[in-house]
């Protein structure tokens, strides 16, 4: 499970809306780096938009169970641009998420197509659900080895 608890959103949003930065939706989240999450199977799997970023500057680490997002989308430096509406933000954006114990986090793998940052996140084999073999106490199994000797087989 995947957790997105960030103490400064609420912050952020207020913030936006006092000055009157057009860039969050309803829920504090920025657009500067929109994202979906899903779990697929045995794996969670985040899509971030970065359009107009360069896949050169995004970094994506892993530190102590807490995932960050960081890249950056740089300005145009045309001196002769006259903007007549300017609405994709520059400069240095970052995410981060709370990962849970149930993640293996040294598997994660990160991919770049068509602007799409996406992270494969699987989940750890301890925390996938498993059969429980039961017991049923009416004795244990024998098996004979080569020597003649008996050994007992015990399910883990």
């Amino acid at each position: 499970m995947v957790l997105t608890f960030d103490p400064f959103r609420e912050f952020d949003r207020l913030a936006g809306q006092l000055l009157g930065a057009g860039n969050t939706v309803p829920g504090g989240t920025t657009l500067a780096m929109p994202m979906d999450l899903y779990r697929s199977g045995d794996h969670f799997v985040l899509h971030c938009d970065l359009a107009g970023v360069d896949p050169g500057s995004v970094q994506v680490d892993v530190d102590n169970r807490v995932l960050t997002i960081r890249a950056e989308r740089s300005p145009r430096t045309d001196d002769d641009v006259q903007w007549v509406r300017r609405e994709r933000a520059t400069g240095t954006f970052e995410r981060r998420l709370t990962l849970a114990d149930g993640l293996d986090t040294d598997r994660i793998t990160a991919t770049w197509q068509d602007g799409v940052l996406t992270l494969t996140i699987p989940v750890a084999e301890a925390a996938k659900p498993r059969r429980i073999e039961i017991n049923t106490g009416a004795g244990h199994p024998v098996v004979e080895g080569s020597t003649g000797e008996q050994s007992a087989i015990s399910a883990t």
